[in-house]
């Protein structure tokens, strides 16, 4: 059923942590140092901010107690430990941005299908929408657009949130970033130049897991890890409006290397204007089931730290 979003503190107005100063130090420290140095310190920055946030650690907290029982077999247990990895784990992804972004070599590897599927779609010249979600890297997937002549990527994302890391890639980075759209304003104008990028091949990335910017944006409860959590149906309403092929990807890390994850989903090029409603809501289900694979799989590697559950609402304080 079609609603409002009523969640307590929307993600967009949490406000981004941190200084580029203290940032752009970490990303000294990597490069000039090495990894044991900056891993000494990246675990006492994320120890820091572990402690002193306690809304985005209740948040992890929640979000492992509904998975680790999915990805383990077995309830979450004191937590804390695991709590800390969480917050580790995403420390570590912020700086494989830095250095995907720097052209440092990061050992990135496909399965010979997921291979195969990316180009076939690149060959095609058909373009496409790709569905992604706040798991893993997908800034390692957008840097692989700098160095193929054929794979060319926009980015609709909310930049508002995270501008001192844009800050901090623009200072650190000596590469050209993705063509980014800011996704609280598109416009039919906006639509309309997106559709002009896949028509001449390029494909349209955006993240189907956080609610709109605009509070009035249109969303959907679904079932997600056992509780009722809202999803936004802009993305597949897009999807419905481009009449194009629709991919899955997701880049998540492996111990020292990054496994990328490239599927087909859905093409939307023949669908009808009477089959859009329920394509919609028979699309939306199939990504969140998509998400709940991605998260059991690698269950660390889901950064999203606020109430994200409708049951949330009363510990959002």
């Amino acid at each position: 059923m079609t609603t409002h979003s009523d969640q307590p503190q929307h993600w967009a107005r949490i406000q981004e942590s941190g200084t580029v100063a203290g940032m752009r130090a970490m990303v000294w420290i990597r490069r000039r140092l090495g990894r044991l140095p900056f891993r000494l310190m990246l675990g006492l920055v994320i120890a820091y901010y572990y402690v002193g946030r306690a809304l985005p650690r209740r948040a992890s907290r929640r979000y492992l107690e509904r998975i680790w029982p999915l990805h383990a077999g077995r309830p979450l247990r004191g937590g804390w430990l695991l709590g800390l990895r969480h917050f580790m784990a995403f420390g570590q992804s912020l700086m494989d941005k830095v250095d995907a972004w720097s052209g440092v070599p990061l050992d990135v590897r496909f399965t010979p299908e997921d291979r195969a599927c990316l180009d076939q779609a690149i060959r095609s010249g058909r373009g496409g929408l790709m569905l992604v979600s706040h798991i893993g890297n997908l800034e390692i997937c957008s840097a692989m657009s700098d160095t193929r002549d054929d794979f060319h990527v926009t980015q609709l994302m909310h930049t508002r949130n995270s501008r001192k890391f844009n800050q901090l890639l623009d200072r650190s980075t000596l590469r050209r970033g993705p063509e980014i759209v800011e996704v609280s304003e598109i416009t039919p104008a906006t639509a309309m130049r997106l559709a002009e990028r896949i028509n001449a091949g390029g494909f349209v990335v955006i993240a189907a897991d956080r609610v709109p910017v605009n509070d009035n944006g249109r969303v959907r409860h679904l079932d997600f890890l056992g509780s009722p959590a809202t999803f936004p149906e802009g993305p597949f309403w897009l999807a419905a409006l481009l009449r194009c092929p629709i991919y899955t990807l997701s880049c998540l890390r492996e111990d020292e290397s990054h496994r990328v994850e490239f599927r087909p989903f859905d093409d939307t090029t023949h669908l009808r204007r009477t089959e859009r409603d329920a394509w919609r809501e028979d699309a939306m289900r199939r990504y969140v089931a998509w998400l709940t694979d991605q998260c059991r799989r690698y269950p660390l590697q889901w950064f999203n730290f606020f109430p994200y559950w409708l049951t949330d609402d009363q510990h959002a304080g």
